[in-house]
C-alpha cells in the first residue's frame, strides 16, 4: 500500500496553519506530518522528520523564509518547498526560486490550488500562477535573466518586506511588530533600502515604495 505524501507547515499564523492543514489531509494520499511557527523550529524539525514536501510562509519571525528555504536545502537538497505568502509574488516568486523553492503560492489561491500545486512539485514540476509563470518564461527568451533591470533586486530579502511594508502605509513601529523586529532594525533596514536605491530622504523612501506598491496591484 502506498504510504502518504508527508507535508511540514511553517507559518507563524495559528489561523492560517489550520486552514493549509485541514485543506492538506482533506485530501487523499497526503499527511501533514508537522508544524511550526518559526524558521529556527523548523529547521530541527524538517530534519528530523524528513517529510516529503514543506509548505513555507516568507514573514516569519527572525529568519524569513527565503532564507530558510536556502538552509533547509543546504541540509535536505532533495526536499519540494512550496512558498505560501501574502507577499506580491511579482518580486518574491523569482527570489523563492532562486533560493530553491519548487513553487509560489498566494495565500488568497491557497485553498483552491494549495493540492494541486504540491502535487505538481512533488511530481518533479515548477508551480507558478500563469501570470508569473509568463513573465518569467519571456525573461528567459529575451536572454535578461543574469542582469535585472529592477534596481529592487539589490535588497536583502528582509530590506524587500520593509520596502514594501513602507509602501503599504506601514510606521516603523507597525513594520516592526509585523516582522518580529525591533523598531532600530527596522530602520537600519531602511537606512540600508535608501543607500541602495540612492534615495536621500525618508520621504523620498515613502514615495518610492507607496509608487512601486501601487503599480505592482495595477499588473
Amino acid at each position: 500500500m502506498a504510504t502518504n505524501k508527508q507535508i511540514y507547515i511553517v507559518d507563524d499564523h495559528p489561523l492560517m496553519r489550520k486552514g493549509l492543514a485541514m485543506t492538506i489531509e482533506k485530501e487523499m494520499g497526503f499527511e501533514v506530518c508537522g508544524q511550526a511557527d518559526s524558521a529556527e523550529i523548523a529547521l530541527g524539525e524538517i530534519i528530523d522528520k524528513k517529510p516529503d514536501a514543506a509548505v513555507v510562509d516568507i514573514s516569519l519571525p527572525g529568519m524569513n523564509g527565503i532564507e530558510l528555504v536556502k538552509n533547509i536545502l543546504h541540509q535536505k537538497p532533495d526536499l519540494k518547498i512550496l512558498i505560501v505568502s501574502r507577499h506580491d509574488e511579482e518580486l518574491y516568486a523569482e527570489r523563492a526560486l532562486r533560493a530553491g523553492a519548487k513553487g509560489y503560492l498566494m495565500k488568497l489561491e491557497a485553498a483552491e490550488t494549495l493540492v494541486s500545486a504540491l502535487r505538481q512539485i512533488l511530481n518533479g514540476g515548477i508551480y507558478l500562477s500563469d501570470k508569473i509563470g509568463a513573465k518569467m518564461i519571456m525573461k528567459l527568451a529575451s536572454g535578461n535573466v543574469a542582469k535585472s533591470d529592477n534596481p529592487l533586486d539589490q535588497l536583502s530579502d528582509r530590506e524587500l518586506e520593509v520596502f514594501e511594508l513602507t509602501g503599504k502605509g506601514l510606521s516603523t513601529k507597525e513594520i516592526g511588530k509585523k516582522l518580529h523586529i525591533s523598531v532600530k532594525t527596522v530602520e537600519s533596514h531602511r537606512a540600508n533600502i535608501k543607500d541602495k536605491l540612492q534615495l536621500d530622504t525618508a520621504n523620498e523612501l515613502m514615495r518610492h515604495a507607496v509608487r512601486w506598491v501601487e503599480g505592482s496591484s495595477k499588473n
